[in-house]
């Protein structure tokens, strides 16, 4: 269900999901525990500076995430 590059990279998989609202709309959308530990690792990897390794997963993060939970994407990430 998740890439395998997502483990590879240090990704954490959560054992359940979550509701997760955007902070400057209010919009909120239930993610399952692989979306939920996408979209985690996008928000934690736009806190710190980024390595080329890091910026790579982020990338394929946010595609991955557009692809999987377009609606969602739309609402909480663009």
């Amino acid at each position: 269900m998740i890439p395998d590059w997502f483990e590879f990279a240090g990704g954490t998989i959560y054992d359940d999901g979550d509701t997760v609202t955007n902070p400057f709309t209010g919009v909120s959308f239930n993610l399952d525990k692989y979306e939920l530990s996408v979209y985690d690792f996008i928000i934690g990897s736009q806190m710190v500076p980024m390595s080329t390794d890091v910026h790579q997963v982020f990338t394929k993060s946010m595609n991955w995430f557009r692809i999987k939970n377009p609606a969602a994407y739309m609402a909480l990430l663009d």
